[in-house]
């Protein structure tokens, strides 16, 4: 046989392994309606499937959002975005949320979950924003979807421990990561959930050091996480409230165990994560974290793998960070890719939608 006919097999053959598992994935998806209570934290799997974090459900539900034309495109500028998002939707800014915002990877643009009106009546929404800055809303009637129920979740009479049911949520090597809390006295959980959904664990419930508390602590939840491979184990990094950084190890998340992680960082007291992205630039990476009063960090991942466990008082700490003055107000954060980032930034009552080239 040719060497060209052996090439022309191979790359039919990866064809075909792709179509199949590409199949195999939205085949476990069903026509809608899908059911949301609310629509929290968002992050994308293969494909153009989205997964929306549904707290107040109590559950993880994934949507195929048809979105899968490659595009290279840097995401359009929109201004007062909540404004326009609220004329889409019927109503006005003062009456939504926009709870989260990502990227797909392949198509770029942008998804927001929305909340439309306030407190229990409040309607779940996805907003979709394309390349040129043109809105939509994602059909939940009628999208291909699945749902994944959790056990074990907060109490429905604690409204606040409910709508922290799901913090974050990441895609990695075939399972959807969920950071939140459970109705367990080790409240803080993750759970590593296969996809397509089967069976959901209950997770493990998750110890940590925190240095400005100067103490082990099991009950506050994650806040954002990130992927990230350390000396060829994949980890998750984890912020928390006050702001410690946490290295878990993914293959520790079993169900049922009891993970004790590792702090790596103390970013400072007083202060929430809002979002984290990694990137690369000049051939190192870095987290890109926003904050509810700490600003925009840049963190130095450099190393990382020789930072010691943090298990006495300290307040600032461990890996090194700068603070990007020039971006202000930014409420949400998204990685389109390693030169370019989206963000959500506040102004008054103004929500602008911006591309920036990650520094």
């Amino acid at each position: 046989m040719s060497r060209f006919r052996i090439t022309i097999c191979a790359l039919l053959a990866i064809t075909l392994f792709s179509t199949v598992g590409f199949a195999q994935l939205t085949n476990s998806l069903k026509a809608g309606p899908a059911e949301l209570k609310s629509a929290g934290a968002l992050t994308f799997g293969p494909e153009g499937i989205l997964f929306v974090g549904d707290s107040v459900g109590g559950a993880i539900v994934a949507l195929d959002t048809n979105d899968r034309t490659a595009s290279t495109a840097r995401p359009a500028d929109v201004k007062g975005v909540n404004e326009k998002i609220a004329a889409l939707l019927g109503t006005t800014a003062d009456q939504i949320l926009i709870n989260d915002m990502t990227v797909n990877p392949i198509s770029h643009k942008a998804y927001m979950s929305v909340s439309r009106g306030k407190g229990p009546d409040a309607k779940a929404v996805i907003v979709r924003v394309d390349t040129a800055g043109k809105l939509e809303e994602v059909s939940l009637a009628t999208a291909k979807n699945a749902r994944a129920a959790l056990p074990n979740p907060p109490d429905a009479s604690n409204a606040r421990n409910r709508t922290q049911t799901i913090t974050d949520m990441s895609y990695i090597d075939g399972k959807v990561i969920v950071a939140g809390l459970s109705n367990e006295e080790f409240a803080s959980n993750l759970k590593a959930i296969p996809f397509p959904f089967q069976t959901v664990a209950k997770g493990v419930n998750v110890e940590i050091y925190h240095g400005s508390h100067g103490r082990f602590e099991t009950a506050s939840p994650i806040r954002k996480f990130v992927p990230y491979q350390i000396r060829g184990e994949q980890n998750i990094l984890a912020s928390y409230t006050c702001t410690p950084l946490v290295k878990i190890p993914v293959a520790s998340l079993t169900g049922g165990a009891q993970v004790k992680g590792t702090t790596i960082a103390e970013l400072g007291s007083g202060n929430q994560p809002l979002d984290m992205i990694v990137y690369t630039k000049a051939g190192k990476d870095f987290i890109l974290m926003n904050n509810s009063s700490r600003g925009v960090m840049k963190v130095s991942t450099d190393k990382i793998e020789t930072y010691k466990a943090i298990t006495a008082p300290s307040d600032i700490a461990g890996l090194p960070y700068e603070t990007v003055k020039e971006l202000t107000g930014v409420t949400q954060l998204a990685k389109v890719d390693n030169n370019t980032g989206l963000i959500l930034a506040t102004s008054g009552n103004t929500v602008d939608l911006r591309a920036i080239a990650l520094p």
